[in-house]
């Protein structure tokens, strides 16, 4: 017999922004899936319950008239099932083939993360968050989409607006309009461009997606590369920090890490389940279903909070502490089964294998400012918005 799915009403939606993991762990424990009303939304925070979900898109569809991504940005690939997925997937792959990567990304990302730990390294303080993360993550988001140069703040402020429009369940109007302009911004650099890479192939995303055979038509180029925007600016930045913050607040770990640098990837595996930086994304229920014991309605809307089940107590031991020695096990961080990053391997290569072990590599004696502690918010998209750190120069 199943239950229908239960009602929370007593959350403040400044508690998830501010630390969600306490009420993450009440929803787990009160239901598979519960409504919470702050958020408006079914939230679904188990990990065997996500990953059900995952191998089952013809009843958990990610094609959902109804969801903010869709508003924002448009009907994206990431919002598609079945062909229509695997057609925007393939329009972008050839800016993700592992030789692409390696051979003509990886010395661009290389040369980037140098100039900015050149300039970090003449002083002996900053904020990781403005002066490394969000400039990194940027540069290289704006080279692999192919946009003519601008200031790194301004793809970073495109991407901020457009995550917040996503994710702005409280429905705040300014929150909404500060997306819907960034979205025509993005509109307008998409347009300044096109033609140079429709007449001139190359491994940039917005070539792969011009030349695609079949060609993408203009309005899913502009949704796909806001959604991309969206997910690959913040993802990279958002790792990189909590990457470092772990590492920092754990310095017997970091001091394995650093004399055994083959534990980098694991490292970063680990700083992304413990604070995960896309933390929830919706999918939209097709018919009636029984989710381990609640009774979900056909077109119902529900949120995976993937941030939530890589913190689930029955699948990893002391979910909250930060282990690089925990013994593999996979995570949701990157999504699961057809929707799967495709920006992954990006990541990983850029967080795990550049920037970290060249941060560390080249400040000494890297430490937090006990006087300025760091700041992590969000839940829909989570990681430290401050990160203050000092060095030895």
């Amino acid at each position: 017999m199943t239950s229908a799915v239960p009602v929370v009403t007593d959350i403040a939606y400044q508690d998830l922004l501010d630390d969600p993991y306490p009420i993450f762990r009440r929803l787990r424990e009160i239901a598979p899936a519960v409504f919470v009303a702050p958020a408006k939304l079914t939230l679904v925070t188990r990990f065997d319950d996500i990953m059900r979900i995952e191998r089952d898109p013809a009843t958990y569809s990610a094609d959902n008239p109804a969801s903010l991504v869709n508003k924002v940005m448009g009907p994206t690939f990431m919002r598609k099932d079945g062909a229509e997925h695997a057609i925007g997937r393939k329009a972008i792959e050839p800016s993700f083939r592992p030789a692409t990567i390696k051979e003509h990304w990886a010395p661009q990302f290389t040369a980037i993360a140098e100039r900015l730990i050149d300039d970090l390294s003449a002083s002996d303080e900053a904020d990781l968050f403005s002066a490394l993360a969000a400039p990194m993550a940027s540069l290289s988001l704006m080279a692999m989409i192919g946009f003519r140069r601008m200031p790194w703040q301004t793809l970073a402020d495109w991407s901020q607006a457009l995550i917040d429009g996503a994710g702005n369940y409280a429905a705040d109007a300014e929150v909404e309009r500060k997306a819907m302009q960034a979205s025509a911004d993005v509109d307008a650099a998409i347009d300044a461009v096109l033609d140079d890479h429709r007449s001139h192939l190359n491994p940039s995303i917005l070539s792969s997606m011009v030349n695609a055979d079949p060609p993408m038509p203009i309005e899913g180029i502009r949704a796909n590369i806001k959604v991309i925007i969206g997910g690959g600016l913040n993802e990279p930045r958002d790792a990189i920090l909590t990457l470092v913050l772990g590492l920092l607040e754990n310095p017997a770990q970091k001091d394995s890490v650093l004399a055994k640098p083959e534990l980098w990837p694991a490292a970063l595996e680990e700083a992304v389940r413990w604070i995960s930086p896309i933390g929830m994304y919706p999918r939209r229920v097709t018919r009636d279903v029984d989710l381990s014991g609640i009774t979900l309605p056909q077109d119902l809307q529900i949120g995976l909070c993937v941030g939530a089940a890589n913190r689930d107590g029955s699948r990893f031991a002391e979910p909250d502490r930060f282990d690089v020695t925990r013994p593999k096990q996979s995570h949701l961080a990157f999504g699961a089964g057809p929707h799967f990053c495709a920006g992954t391997w990006v990541s990983r290569l850029t967080v795990g294998k550049i920037v970290a072990p060249m941060l560390f590599a080249r400040l000494r004696n890297l430490r937090l400012r006990a006087e300025a502690p760091p700041v992590v918010r969000g839940w829909v998209f989570r990681g430290p918005v401050t990160l203050p750190v000092r060095w030895d120069a």
